[in-house]
This record gives C-alpha cells, sequence and structure tokens, in this order.
C-alpha cells in the first residue's frame, strides 16, 4: 500500500493567502527551512493506478498538477482519472471545498459518516456532481468498509472510520449551543484506519482531533503509522502570534507541545512513524530550523510535507 500526503497544511495552507505573521513571510521569501504547503489531503493506492483520495482540499487542482499519479495516464480515454473515491473526515471548507472541483461529469465514489452525507445533501452547490455519475455512500462508524469503484470493483483498501473528539464544521456551528460543542454530533469528525486486504499493518489518518480518549490511543497503539492533528503547537498560538482571538481548543484542534499535548499525550504509544499533518500557518515546526521542530524531531515525530510517500 502506498500513501502520499497531498496536502499537509491546515485551513488557508502555507502560506495563507492573507497572511503577513513572519513564517507565511519567510517562505514566500524563500527562506532556508521552510516549504509551501497545500491544504490537508492524502492519497492511497494498493497497486498504484488506481487512488483513492482522502479529504478534497481547495487545492485539489494544484495538487493533482503536482502528483503525477493522480493525473489521466497517457494511453487512457480523453476523459480519465486514477482518482475512483474521494472519502471525507468531516465537512470542514478545507475537507469537501476541492469536490467542486471534480465536477466534470467524471464517475467516482464519495464515502462519509451520514452525518457529513447530510451537510453534501443539504448544500445544493454540490449537485454539480451529477448523482447519476457521482454516488455517494455512507462510511459507518466502526466497521471496516472494502472500498469499490463506481463499478463496484474492489481496490483492496479497507477503511474504517471511527469518532475522534472534534468539533462541527465552522459553517454549522450553533451559537446558541457553544456549551455543548456548538451543536457537534457524533459523526461531525472521524480518523480513519486504512489498511490493504490481505496484508498486516494499518495506518491512522486523523487530521483533526481535539482530545486524546482511551479508544484513540488504543487504535494507536496497534497502528503501523499515524498520520495526526498537527495543527497548532501551542493552545494559545494563533493568540500569541496576534492573527487571531481562537485557541486550537476553540477550533477543535488539540495542541503538540507541552503537558496536555499530543506529544506529551501519545510519549507511550510508538507505531514505527508517526507524523504531523494538518499544519496551520502560525506553527512554528514549519520552520524546520525552530526549537519547536526539533523537539518534535526529538520526540519521535516527522513533520510532514506535501509530496511525502510512506510505504510499501
Amino acid at each position: 500500500m502506498r500513501l502520499k500526503v497531498l496536502g499537509s497544511a491546515a485551513g488557508g495552507g502555507f502560506p495563507q493567502w492573507n497572511c503577513n505573521y513572519r513564517l507565511s513571510r519567510d517562505v514566500r521569501n524563500g527562506v532556508q527551512g521552510f516549504r509551501a504547503r497545500t491544504q490537508s489531503s492524502l492519497g492511497v493506492s494498493a497497486d498504484g493506478r488506481d487512488w483513492i483520495v482522502f479529504n478534497a482540499s481547495p487545492d485539489i487542482r494544484e495538487q493533482i498538477a503536482a502528483t503525477r499519479e493522480l493525473q489521466p495516464r497517457e494511453d487512457g480515454p480523453l476523459r480519465a482519472s486514477p482518482i475512483q473515491a474521494v472519502i471525507l473526515t468531516n465537512a470542514d471548507v478545507d475537507h469537501i471545498a476541492g469536490l467542486l472541483s471534480l465536477r466534470e461529469r467524471h464517475r467516482f465514489v464519495v464515502y462519509a459518516t451520514a452525518r457529513v452525507l447530510r451537510v453534501l445533501a443539504e448544500n445544493s452547490i454540490f449537485n454539480v456532481l451529477d448523482s447519476e455519475l457521482v454516488e455517494r455512500r455512507e462510511l459507518s462508524l466502526n466497521i471496516p468498509t472494502p472500498i469499490t469503484d463506481w463499478q463496484g470493483r474492489p481496490t483492496s483498501i479497507v477503511v474504517e472510520a471511527f469518532p475522534v473528539p472534534g468539533k462541527v464544521a465552522l459553517f454549522l456551528e450553533d451559537a446558541g449551543k457553544a456549551e455543548e460543542g456548538f451543536g457537534t454530533q457524533e459523526g461531525d469528525t472521524v480518523g480513519v484506519r486504512i489498511r490493504q486486504e490481505g496484508h498486516d499493518g494499518a495506518v491512522l489518518y486523523v487530521p483533526g482531533c481535539a482530545a486524546v480518549d482511551a479508544d484513540l490511543k488504543e487504535r494507536i497503539s496497534a497502528a503501523a503509522c499515524l498520520l495526526f492533528d498537527g495543527t497548532v503547537y501551542t493552545d494559545d498560538e494563533m493568540q500569541s502570534a496576534g492573527v487571531g482571538t481562537k485557541t486550537g481548543r476553540r477550533m477543535g484542534h488539540l495542541h503538540i507541545g507541552g503537558p496536555g499535548g499530543s506529544m506529551d499525550l501519545l510519549a507511550d504509544v510508538a507505531p514505527k512513524r508517526r507524523i504531523y499533518v494538518h499544519i496551520n500557518n502560525t506553527n512554528p515546526i514549519l520552520d524546520e530550523n525552530s526549537p519547536e521542530a526539533a523537539a518534535v524531531r526529538a520526540g519521535g515525530w516527522e513533520i510532514g510535507y506535501d509530496g511525502m510517500e510512506i510505504g510499501p
């Protein structure tokens, strides 16, 4: 099974279009130790020919242009794509907006929880994906689901979605339910366990997570590789940077560093590889020469980047 990080940044990418924070300035200026990053997405394939995309980033066209494996094969028909399915882990704009770029009457399948499928159904703009061509299939929670293409042919990839602590998408927040997670429901945010049929070893992809509970920790302990929410290094990072008022917790993301951060909470679980993805433009680990990046590496973690390959 091959995995390729298509986008390693959080919403807005890096640099974000209107961000003038020092990290965004440095990456624009080509300072050593910085890489530009597109918004959160992952590609997975069992055979190197047929691909499944996890989360349809607003940058998906750019990601396809940068990834030869996702482009039409030269010996293929005039309208073709290796992308057989798109799997959504939540309804955040940075994970669903790219569906609108996949509207050119091409057959593929969208998999998501019932909650996320309902969000798509209630937003008529997603009708640009002709229902006669693009089937929407429910991804049941806690049940391994063999992923098949639009004709029902197996891709050899099996996905199990499981709920993780998180938050409803920003545009769905109910301010009247602020004390109840702004109306967050089960299925709003999921992680996915990804494996290839007939092979040992599974990868957990959890690009959004607000806390580490016992179930998640047990799942991580059994995984060969973890790609995990690396949005912010400290909970008050955006406030300290002067670019916003929200904490990581308010946005539904667990911070990385310090007591109670993901490095601390997951220090005693040891998949072969641990990789941070979904990294916000204020996160100092984006500077490869920063003390925070060094601390992450010393803690046994890798810092995800666009084009990063994992496996086989």
